[in-house]
């Protein structure tokens, strides 16, 4: 059956928004051209056919899914990544664009969900694998997949009560797309429980656990973290980094440090906003706080008066907690919130601090409150209260990293589950 007539009317109607919205997230007319082409065509020149394809939302699912990329690139098969935003597609090109990897790697953005696009994409790239990460499900990609005999498989899927409403509200879309996926490889029972409520077959899913715990930090950017502590003489320093962060989570945040960082010389704050078209915001809101602050995008370094340091540049925070004494991960503290991923920092034995908006990641945060893993606070001052404990109290830090070691430890497997299943339709 195909997708409904409404649905593809009313993507026909939206289209000019969505188009509108792309010029106007731009930074300039070549990155504007090169995303309005790989999202409506003609598409670009392809790397490799008969490539494993992994579609990931963002920068979540783009992490979600590395161990696994890096295990198919090792085994010399072909991997093109699909992304829907651009701070998404920038990580996935810092991770895996370079030497082993290039030849064998592609990362376009995932076309506008419009038939006649998608059947296009399919023809051209003749990918052999469909591989969705977490929850991006979109009717037509799903439906040509059938169509062009591409397996299609949900990995490392996730589904909150309230996404299953959404779901739920347009049952004649969600249940004929659900039963055209192969596979879902789930991170919980619940999850698995939602989707079959929905209209997935029972004998296509499996829970086995979340593929995050088995993440750990690429050795380049550990490898660029040392560098930087080097050439920037940061030993002396304590750096706190403010993660993924929202609006208006930077103004309360570096509102209420400002006092500590003007007391207490040794303090910076590494600032990395979520998203890309905030930077400039966010560096005036240092500016009107009368911090002292210097920019990654500017190639400047932190100098012994950098009070914030703004990591405006893309696909670079792992060294970023690399170099941290504790962190704080965004997205949390502001409404409606939803958090973002806390196991980053974790692999990274950087003592963790998040706010009480966390209904994004509520399984795995609640599993590290239960260890006392992570801390959560009910407001920006505790944020910051925990954030200096952390880097005042070397026993309070490290219990807390130690703890988040156990849990992390207790969760792994979940890749070789994952391996296992994807193989077969290899």
């Amino acid at each position: 059956m195909a997708t409904p007539f409404w649905y593809n009317a009313a993507l026909a109607i939206i289209k000019p928004l969505y188009q509108w919205r792309i010029k106007k997230r731009a930074t300039d007319f070549a990155a504007y051209q090169q995303e309005y082409l790989e999202r409506f065509g003609p598409f670009q020149a392809v790397k490799n056919t008969q490539a494993i394809w992994f579609h990931c939302v963002s920068v979540g699912e783009t992490n979600a899914a590395q161990p696994l990329i890096e295990h198919y690139l090792k085994q010399g098969h072909a991997v093109l990544v699909t992304n829907t935003t651009k701070t998404g597609q920038a990580r996935a090109k810092s991770l895996f664009l370079k030497p082993p990897f290039a030849s064998l790697f592609q990362a376009v953005y995932l076309p506008a969900d419009q038939k006649y696009l998608i059947v296009d994409f399919y023809k051209k790239y003749q990918p052999k694998l469909l591989i969705l990460v977490e929850t991006e499900l979109w009717p037509n990609l799903i439906d040509q997949a059938k169509q062009f005999a591409v397996p299609c498989l949900l990995v490392n899927a996730r589904l909150s009560e309230k996404s299953a409403k959404g779901y739920g509200k347009v049952s004649n879309l969600t249940r004929p797309m659900l039963q055209k996926l192969d596979r879902v490889l789930a991170q919980d029972a619940a999850t698995v429980q939602r989707f079959i409520v929905l209209g997935l077959s029972e004998n296509v899913a499996n829970v086995v656990g979340s593929i995050k715990f088995d993440i750990s930090a690429p050795d380049i950017f550990i490898e660029k973290a040392r560098q930087l502590q080097q050439e920037w003489n940061l030993n002396s320093r304590k750096i706190i980094t403010l993660a993924s962060t929202h609006a208006p989570e930077e103004q309360k945040l570096l509102t209420a440090l400002k006092p500590y960082l003007q007391q207490r010389p040794e303090l910076v704050c590494v600032v990395v906003p979520r998203h890309p078209e905030r930077f400039d915001e966010v560096f005036a809101v240092a500016q009107s706080l009368d911090l002292v602050t210097q920019r990654r995008s500017l190639n400047e370094k932190i100098q012994t008066n950098t009070q914030v340091y703004l990591g405006d540049s893309m696909g670079e925070l792992w060294q970023w907690y690399a170099l941290s004494q504790a962190c704080f991960v965004g997205g949390s503290l502001n409404e409606p919130g939803g958090g973002h991923n806390i196991l980053e920092p974790m692999a990274l034995h950087v003592p963790t601090v998040i706010g009480a908006n966390y209904f994004n990641f509520q399984v795995i945060v609640d599993e590290f409150l239960q260890a006392d893993a992570v801390k959560v606070a009910a407001s920006v001052e505790d944020v910051v209260v925990l954030l200096l404990r952390c880097v005042d109290e070397p026993e309070f830090a490290q219990e807390l990293t130690q703890q988040a070691d156990c849990v992390l430890n207790q969760n792994k497997g979940s890749l070789h589950k994952h391996i296992a299943v994807i193989d077969t339709y290899l």
